[in-house]
């Protein structure tokens, strides 16, 4: 993959989520962007390299929690700590795209962003790469946001999605790239249960929001004055302190009372000009232990890092254990296994997507040392 050479392009890897659906594997000290689950390193180290073919290295901004620091140094050690930003507390997707704007603006305020989170999976990264050129070449002009969308094969409930009008064409086609669809989106949809997200499948216009996007400082900042005006005079006194020795205790004054809130809610949905580019790459955020077993097709009878599972009468089992375990099978059908040194996953394919409810339980009951 060749890299481009504009200096105006960075890319910010958010990091800081939990992945619990991914329990007992993906835990609070150790999520699933850093964890290994196919050859070619983990989450976070595949989401470095594919972007790298888009934005030069120094221009590649990870930001992430206070815990997850000593992670991003274990998996990423020569990548530039004055590129690692920290957030005090996790405040979802709005105040840490916010706080990675105010970042790069101070850094460059002609930046053309892209934002995409750590932990995703992409199969044609070629086809990726030629997305992201044509969202940032889209970006340039300062008019509008820009979001990539993956078209639908399943009624999922997992996703938010994204609904569009009718593709366009760009006057300057020269730009960009034609062969990738552009349409100007109608609406933001939050995650839908399971009729509606069947009537969205239907209807042709509904995508999935893959949550990458592709903006100007400017036109980003604009929407957060326009609709998250606290949040963006929190952040207007974030850019007063960068590079002071008051940074780090203003950040963490800004972050002890902003509210949580996602960038799609508090952000997208409220934005005057926004496009959506087809993300025809394959993808998968590996949402569930179904999606990753869905990926690694070919490991029936054998443990998902590609070791012996004997079955006798069995067919469907799945298995994620320690190395130097033995594991048969007997008259079991359609069964995921995840096993861990402290805990213990056993649930029906298909039904993995209610492991997040788990967790929920065993945080009320109090049982964190298992999280």
């Amino acid at each position: 993959m060749t890299q481009i050479a504009d200096s105006h392009v960075y890319a910010v890897i958010m990091a800081g989520g939990i992945g619990s659906s991914l329990w007992p594997l993906s835990r609070k000290k150790i999520p699933k962007q850093f964890l290994h689950f196919f050859n070619g390193g983990t989450m976070i180290q595949k989401t470095v390299a594919r972007i790298s073919g888009a934005v030069r290295a120094e221009n590649i901004i990870i930001i992430t929690g206070k815990q997850h620091w000593r992670l991003i140094h274990e998996c990423l050690p020569g990548f530039d700590p004055g590129n690692i930003i920290i957030e005090p507390n996790i405040r979802d997707t709005a105040p840490c795209i916010a706080l990675a704007t105010t970042v790069i603006r101070k850094r460059d305020p002609d930046a053309v962003t892209i934002v995409l989170p750590s932990d995703h999976l992409v199969f044609d990264e070629e086809q990726f790469l030629r997305t992201v050129r044509k969202g940032v070449a889209l970006a340039r002009d300062k008019q509008g946001l820009v979001t990539i969308g993956i078209h639908p094969d399943r009624p999922e409930t997992r996703y938010g999605y994204i609904q569009v009008e009718p593709s366009i064409m760009m006057e300057d086609e020269e730009a960009v790239d034609v062969s990738i669809p552009l349409f100007r989106v109608k609406t933001f949809a939050e995650k839908p249960d399971q009729a509606t997200a069947e009537q969205f499948l239907q209807s042709h216009d509904f995508w999935w929001n893959s949550g990458i996007f592709i903006w100007h400082v400017d036109a980003i900042g604009n929407e957060y004055r326009r609709s998250l005006p606290e949040l963006y005079q929190d952040m207007m006194t974030v850019h007063s302190h960068l590079g002071t020795d008051r940074e780090e205790s203003v950040i963490e004054d800004v972050y002890s009372w902003i509210h949580p809130i996602s960038v799609d809610y508090g952000i997208m949905e409220k934005a005057q000009k926004v496009y959506m580019l087809a993300g025809n790459f394959g993808w998968t955020d590996l949402g569930n232990w179904d999606e990753v077993i869905k990926v690694g097709l070919g490991l029936e009878g054998r443990d998902i890092d590609g070791h012996e599972v004997f079955m006798l009468d069995s067919s469907n089992v799945f298995v994620r254990k320690p190395h130097q375990k033995a594991v048969v099978a007997i008259g079991l059908n359609d069964i995921i296994v995840v096993d861990t040194p402290d805990a213990l996953l056993i649930c029906r394919s298909g039904a993995s997507q209610s492991v997040g409810k788990a967790v929920d339980a065993l945080r009320r009951d109090g049982q964190d040392e298992y999280l």
